[in-house]
């Protein structure tokens, strides 16, 4: 069984480590006059509330890979 993460999950955790990036970038992007106080924390909950959904469904189709790959159908353990 491969146990490397499939290619939608390694989508959505990097989506997720660019939602974090955007967010740690938002005091950078208030002193550059890019967005206003209020503007930046609603960014910043709604980058957060990405990040935690982007992971959230990389785990779960990472998990879901697993559990399909180690289910070959014919009665046997995983790896005989």
């Amino acid at each position: 069984m491969n146990s490397s993460p499939p290619k939608s999950s390694k989508i959505a955790a990097g989506l997720a480590a660019l939602a974090c990036a955007v967010c740690c970038a938002l005091p950078f992007l208030i002193a550059a006059g890019v967005l206003t106080g209020a503007g930046a924390a609603i960014a910043e909950q709604g980058l957060l509330a990405a990040a935690a959904l982007l992971l959230a469904a990389a785990g779960a189709l990472w998990w879901g890979r697993a559990a399909q790959a180690s289910e070959c159908g014919c009665g046997c353990s995983p790896g005989t």
